[in-house]
């Protein structure tokens, strides 16, 4: 396929090429080529990631294999969490984050409503999951979208649980950073607005925030750490004048203070998962570093693994794990749209 002037590669995660030099610059290409494998890398690295991190779920770094073992298939004599779950299967991370670039492609904006309706189809009927099968389901997802069912405006299902702080709604949010063209002001009010479906706390939302503009920066070539410490001060600013949201931020998610975690599900642990597992140099060492820390391991693994894929860019995943995962060209049809959008 074609889309003005750039080539489309066949290979798993994509390839891409200039095809009209005459029409383009060098540089104009060569930049559109880096973005473009970044947002490949991002949306691979996701799913990749994810699924890595599916057969050692609620363990503790204890029991977990050594990192060079770690792999689609644990080695021999460790116990899989979903033993009857082929390997290579993403869980619900890589299945809302699914259904949210579905969502966005389809209505060309974030829609509260159309997004939750998808939810609720994939929590019902299996979209976007692979084989049409749902084996992982967060609690406070599953109440939401139990209320968004019963008539609750998609804007108020994620305020079923007042206090709840999961990771469900940072998990998914890694598309609409890939696929948004408007403003940082308008990154973060989408990226509310895609967390209250599910996850409304403030924290939920500010931590999604965070994540998205730290993910548009790394898109845009920024190095991790200074395109983090931008995002924080960039979203200082946003939420100047929105007391709340200001103060779960800064009290709350403290994003200055070095992060800890023991890879549990609270947002604010997982987001700090995610930092330290940024600091290692390659796309295998940040999902593998994030997986080690234990408990949420496909969804640390896959946060992270976002990041990493757009920071290292598709060609960094290895292909013995692009080759194993589950589900390629079903997502892959989502990723086509995707990149004619941007392109």
């Amino acid at each position: 396929m074609t889309v003005h002037g750039i080539r489309r590669g066949k290979e798993p995660w994509g390839s891409f090429a200039p095809l009209r030099i005459s029409e383009l610059s060098t540089e104009r290409v060569d930049d559109m080529t880096n973005r473009l494998d970044r947002i490949q890398g991002g949306f691979w690295g996701l799913l990749v990631g994810d699924a890595l991190g599916v057969p050692y779920e609620f363990n503790g770094p204890e029991v977990l294999p050594p990192t060079e073992e770690i792999e689609f298939i644990p080695p021999e004599g460790f116990w899989r969490t979903y033993p009857s779950i082929p390997p290579g299967t993403w869980s619900d991370d890589g299945a809302q984050a699914l259904a949210l670039l579905d969502s966005l492609l389809a209505k060309d904006k974030m829609d509260a409503e159309d997004f939750a309706g998808r939810l609720l189809r994939w929590y019902e009927e299996g979209l976007w999951a692979v084989d049409g099968h749902v084996f992982d389901v967060g609690i406070q997802t599953a109440e939401s979208l139990q209320a968004f069912r019963s008539g609750t405006p998609a804007e108020k299902a994620g305020w079923v649980r007042p206090d709840g702080k999961g990771n469900g709604s940072l998990m998914r949010v890694l598309p609409l950073a890939l696929w948004h063209r408007g403003t940082d002001e308008e990154l973060v009010a989408d990226a509310h607005l895609q967390s209250v479906v599910t996850h409304a706390h403030p924290t939920n939302q500010a931590c999604c925030a965070l994540y998205c503009l730290w993910a548009r920066r790394i898109l845009e070539g920024m190095k991790t750490e200074e395109a983090y410490g931008e995002s924080v001060n960039r979203l200082r600013s946003i939420y100047r004048g929105h007391r709340e949201h200001l103060r779960e931020l800064e009290e709350t998610v403290r994003p200055d203070e070095e992060p800890v975690s023991q890879g549990g599900g609270y947002v604010v642990e997982t987001l700090n998962s995610v930092r330290l597992a940024m600091r290692e140099y390659s796309y295998e060492g940040v999902v593998k570093a994030a997986i080690r820390l234990g408990e949420d391991t496909d969804t640390n693994a896959a946060i992270a693994g976002g990041l990493a894929g757009i920071r290292d860019g598709a060609s960094s995943i290895p292909k013995r794990w692009l080759g194993q995962l589950r589900g390629k060209e079903q997502a892959r049809q989502l990723l086509n749209q995707l990149l004619e959008r941007v392109d």
